[in-house]
Formats: C-alpha cells, sequence, structure tokens
C-alpha cells in the first residue's frame, strides 16, 4: 500500500518503522524538518517537509497515489481537515488521532459527515485495556482476538501453585474448560511448549482460554485473586476520565487523586458522581495512606510523567496487596521496565499504532487467509497472529497432527460461526474460520506459510 503519515512524534514515527518494515510504501509530513530527517534516517520511507493540511505539501507527497492517509500530529482539528483535504483530493482511506473528551459523542457524525475510515483515541483505548485488567485480576495482560470472543492472557506461576513441577498435558487434564498454554517466559529464555513441557514456579505463561473459562485456571494453578471492588488512581488525565467513566459504569467504586485543583474540578463536572476525587499529591505516601491504599484492591499510576508512575506502582506492589497498573508513554527502556515488579504495565502509544496496524493488515488481507491480527507478546519475542481463512490452501482440510508445522509454531485457537474451539489433533481448519497461532518465528504473512 501507498500509505502517508502527517505527524512525526513517536507514534507516527513508531508506525511509519512498522509499517515500512511490513513491506508498505510510507511518505512521512512534518513542519520539523529535524523531525523528517530522523525518520528517514532509520527506516525506508520518503520525507516531506511541510504543513499536511496543505493541500500542495500533500500533492507533493503523493496524495493522488495513496491507499491510505494518517493523521497524527498532536491537534485533533489539524488531525480532520488534514483528513478532510485528503479524501477530497484523493479516494484513499482516512484515519485521525482525536483525543478531546469532547468529541466522545461525536465519533459516529464526525466519521460519516467527513468520510473518515477511521477515528482512534489513544487515551480511551488504553482505559479500555485498564479496564479489562481490572477485570481479570489474576492476569498481566489480556489481548482478545475473534472479535473479543477468545483472550490471550499472560500471568506468573506463585512459588506452591499445585500444577508446577507438572507437564502440561496432565495440568491441563485436571481443568473442566478448554485452555491451551502457548508459550512461557523462564528466565531469559522463551518456550513454545508441547504437552511434555513441565511447568515450574516463577513461569511466565500466555495462554488461550474464553473469559468463562480462564477463571478455572487461574483458579487450579493457585493465582487467583479477589474480585477487585474498590480501585485508587493516581492522576488526572484524559486517561483518567475515561477509565474512571468506564469503571464507574462496571461498578466499581473509584478514587482519583490529582495535584492540579482545575482538572480535579473539571473531572467533578463530568464524571458520575460516584467518582470521588481527592486534590492532592498521589506521591505522598501519608495521603495515600490516608485515602485507603491498604484497603484498595486496585491500582492505577497514569500521571503524564513515567518516573512517577514507576515509583509509585514499585511502592504499591511492594507493600499492599492491590494490584497494579502502570502507564508508561516513553518506549526507550521497556527491557529495562520488563524486569521491574510494576504489575501490569500499558503503552498507549503502542495501543495506537497496533490498532492502526491491525486496520491495515484488514484491509490488505481482504482475500487470501493473511493476518488480521498480529499482538508481540512477551517482551515481543513472541507474535500471536490471528488469520482470516478465505480461500483454501495446504492448511486447509488437513487434521492438525497431520500438518508438517514449521519449528516454533502452535495452533492456539479456532473460531468457526463464533464457536470457539481449542484444537485437538483430529481438528481441520475450514474455509471461513479465524485461525490463531503463536510462534517466535518472523515473516509469517499467510496461513499457509505455517506449514514447511
Amino acid at each position: 500500500m501507498n500509505i502517508i503519515i502527517v505527524g512525526c512524534g513517536k507514534v507516527g514515527s513508531a508506525l511509519a518503522e512498522q509499517l515500512a518494515s511490513e513491506g508498505h510504501d510510507i511518505t512521512v509530513i512534518d513542519t520539523n524538518p529535524d523531525a523528517v530527517e530522523r525518520v528517514t534516517e532509520v527506516a525506508d520511507v520518503m520525507g516531506t517537509v511541510g504543513n499536511g493540511v496543505v493541500y500542495y505539501v500533500q500533492k507533493e507527497a503523493g496524495i493522488e497515489y495513496a491507499d491510505m492517509f494518517i493523521a497524527m500530529t498532536g491537534s485533533d482539528e489539524l488531525n480532520l481537515l488534514c483528513c478532510l483535504i485528503a479524501k477530497k483530493s484523493s479516494s484513499c482511506r482516512t484515519i485521525a488521532r482525536v483525543r478531546n473528551p469532547d468529541y466522545l459523542t461525536e465519533r459516529g457524525f464526525i466519521k460519516e459527515k467527513l468520510g473518515i475510515s477511521m477515528i482512534i483515541n489513544p487515551e480511551m483505548e488504553a482505559a479500555n485495556e485498564i479496564t479489562r485488567l481490572f477485570t481479570i485480576p489474576s492476569a498481566i495482560s489480556v489481548d482478545t482476538f475473534a472479535r473479543g470472543r477468545i483472550e490471550l492472557l499472560e500471568t506468573r506461576l506463585p512459588i506452591g501453585s499445585p500444577i508446577a513441577g507438572s507437564p502440561i498435558k496432565s495440568a491441563m487434564g485436571r481443568l473442566s474448560g478448554k485452555i491451551l498454554i502457548c508459550a512461557i517466559e523462564r528466565g531469559r529464555d522463551v518456550i513454545i511448549p508441547t504437552g511434555d513441557t513441565v511447568l515450574l514456579e516463577g513461569d511466565k505463561i500466555s495462554f488461550v482460554a474464553t473469559h468463562r473459562d480462564s477463571g478455572a485456571f487461574f483458579k487450579k494453578a493457585g493465582i487467583a485473586k479477589n474480585h477487585i471492588k474498590t480501585i485508587i488512581i493516581v492522576g488526572g488525565g484524559k486517561i483518567t476520565f475515561y477509565l474512571a467513566k468506564k469503571l464507574s459504569e462496571y461498578g466499581f467504586r473509584v478514587k482519583i487523586i490529582e495535584k492540579n485543583r482545575e482538572h480535579c474540578e473539571f473531572l467533578n463536572s463530568i464524571l458520575p458522581s460516584d467518582v470521588v476525587i481527592i486534590n492532592g499529591d498521589g506521591s505522598d505516601q501519608r495521603l495515600l495512606l490516608e485515602e485507603g491504599i491498604a484497603d484498595a484492591d486496585g491500582f492505577a499510576s497514569i500521571t503524564d510523567i513515567d518516573e512517577e508512575n514507576i515509583m509509585l506502582s514499585l511502592y504499591v506492589g511492594s507493600n499492599f496487596k492491590a494490584k497494579t497498573v502502570t502507564k508508561i508513554n516513553k518506549l526507550n527502556f521497556e527491557g529495562i521496565i520488563d524486569r521491574l515488579s510494576l504489575g501490569s504495565v500499558i503503552y498507549p502509544k503502542y495501543i495506537t499504532s497496533e490498532m492502526i496496524i491491525s486496520y491495515v493488515r484488514a484491509l490488505e488481507n481482504s482475500t487470501g487467509s493473511g493476518v488480521q491480527t498480529l499482538y508481540n507478546i512477551v517482551g515481543g519475542k513472541v507474535q500471536a497472529l490471528e488469520f482470516a481463512v478465505r480461500t483454501e490452501s495446504r492448511a486447509v482440510g488437513v487434521p492438525l497432527c497431520d500438518l508438517d508445522l514449521k519449528k516454533n509454531i502452535l495452533l492456539c485457537c479456532i473460531s468457526r460461526h463464533g464457536k470457539i474451539i481449542i484444537p485437538s489433533g483430529q481438528d481441520m481448519i475450514q474455509v471461513g474460520d479465524s485461525v490463531v497461532v503463536v510462534t517466535t518465528e518472523r515473516g509469517l504473512n499467510d496461513l499457509k506459510d505455517i506449514v514447511r
């Protein structure tokens, strides 16, 4: 695809690099020549210096031949106007980043009237992910496939886990629901397991299950936590607005600590009355104790300062029972952050780029059996891919036990007409299925690529 991206900030740059690595022709536009140069130096992309809302700048970038136009500047209004100009100049699809809560109820109207293909709100998507984590307190991370019908969850086996020391086929045989362990991180090693792989205390495991069955696994593994009822949030930005609103709708008791009085007043005016808002410094340990951190079930540190979020989560996680969620903006030190005990870590910028990349893949693979959804799991060492099976191939219509799969590939799940199948050796992939595969290999672009 020919894709134009306006805005060379962290998200725009990461998006350009990822899409270019997947073989797309990318052109970036930014008013800052240094930002354009930075992206063109690290990725195989073209660059145009100028205002992305100006028609002749878009024309110089090749808008007439573009298949997609993505506006990722820091201004909602500029993004919308960029997309409007692009839509009037070509037949390309358009994507706009829109973050202001004022536009929340206008998304459908804006998409229809401006002809925008996709509106993405990083803060709202981050809030949705944090909500999923609080509804499944035993999970470190939660990703979804098959339109939310199947979950890919990550957790860690505690000391004394009843299934530690058992081969997977034995441990899974004790469960009533259908669950499949698809990846194990053990120290620096990553294992795509077989039924004979022995589980050990401290293993970080990724598994697929339906929402109903995942609870049975957590209980059997000895890592089931109490349901979360009360949550303390430090930081009163846009994510907090969307998060508190969502959590309140789900029946959680929410308390927000924010040091900026104006932010407190704004949140108080638009959030439900059952959300308690405290004007104070969330990094003050005495204030946290006074506001009930010792009795809280959940804690989210989502200020604009990464270092503060990290220190708060380390303090709460090491001293209290609350499940912790930590927001990180910078992507530079991900390897170090993964080694800290921060509970669940949220990267809003990753969420944004992954959603857009998934949309691009879905368009590109509207025929064949291409990748619809892709998640990087286990610290980016493993990929979980969802293939939509639209045509016959050498992987279709053959019992899985007879498929000569490539090394380090595990077929985890088949979604067929709304039914979730955790496959056995006798199951077969059919045209119309959605298939989830987990692998340490790279370069799988079509379902047929899983076979030798």
